[in-house]
């Protein structure tokens, strides 16, 4: 964590390698329970990288790496093709458990080969939508007692659910529906007593934003479109109109000429046949 931008703020994967450092004190006698709670709490409320820093500054490095970097650099944007989101290596998490409490994997993560998760009297999401996998297919390991948690997959990901409910169940509705080429495939697995483990496909948000962009663009280009015809039809009663008035007020001048001529005629009669009586 660098201190010399402490107001920054700190990203969904961010959090996420704090709290890993977390449960690796936790697994190693550094923290008790209601420390450990009480921190991870503060790690998924934080805002800023200042916030972040305090949570871990008196614990030493575990396998999950140092506390979060700020970088100065712009990571390039994904070609939105599965093979750059399969990057081998290892996972940047590789279980979570939640005792009364919940906990939550999204954002920009790595999705290890296999992922162990526990609730007990809580709850968890594991959201792959914007996460890279470290291998072609990925387990993720749920035992739910008393509890549940929620498996989000994008659309494109192939899933298979081979969990055993007791008293409680694995979604299977996913299930079926095949991939992509080249994309991972999820395996959910575990047990759940008690308790249940959903699994749904939403789109990332960027790809809602998008299609909400497309809805919005194609609803101005029907509006447009409507107006275009509006106008249209207003110009063309319009100019009809406009020619009714024109061929009207010709009749009317011709009308007016007539009679004026046929004035002018009397009159000259009249003039004529006073000079005859002259």
């Amino acid at each position: 964590m660098t201190d010399d931008a402490p107001e920054l703020r700190a990203s969904d994967a961010d959090r996420e390698r704090v709290a890993e450092v977390l449960r690796d004190a936790l697994a190693e006698g550094r923290l008790d329970m209601a420390e450990f709670e009480e921190r991870l709490d503060a790690t998924y409320s934080a805002r800023t990288y200042g916030d972040l820093a305090p949570i871990t500054r008196d614990l030493p490095v575990g396998r999950a790496g140092a506390a979060p970097r700020v970088s100065m650099t712009k990571e390039p944007e994904r070609d939105g093709g599965w093979a750059g989101r399969i990057t081998g290596g290892e996972g940047s998490s590789t279980w979570a458990v939640a005792v009364m409490s919940g906990f939550q994997r999204k954002g920009r993560w790595t999705v290890p080969r296999r992922f162990n998760c526990f609730a007990f009297w809580g709850g968890g999401e594991i959201d792959l939508r914007d996460a890279d996998f470290a291998a072609g297919e990925g387990v993720i390991n749920c035992v739910a007692i008393m509890g549940g948690m929620n498996v989000v997959v994008p659309p494109g990901v192939e899933v298979v659910v081979r969990g055993i409910g007791f008293m409680g169940g694995f979604d299977h509705s996913e299930e079926g529906v095949p991939g992509d080429p080249g994309a991972p495939r999820v395996v959910v697995t575990g047990f759940a007593f008690w308790g249940g483990v959903g699994v749904e496909r939403k789109v990332t948000r960027a790809e809602r934003q998008r299609l909400k962009e497309e809805r919005r663009q194609e609803k101005l280009e029907r509006k447009a479109a409507m107006r275009d015809l509006h106008d249209s039809v207003r110009e063309s009663v319009e100019g009809t109109h406009r020619r009714m008035l024109d061929g009207h007020r010709d009749m009317l001048r011709e009308q007016r000429d007539e009679r004026r001529e046929q004035r002018e005629l009397r009159r000259e009669d009249r003039d004529r046949r006073r000079r005859g009586e002259d």
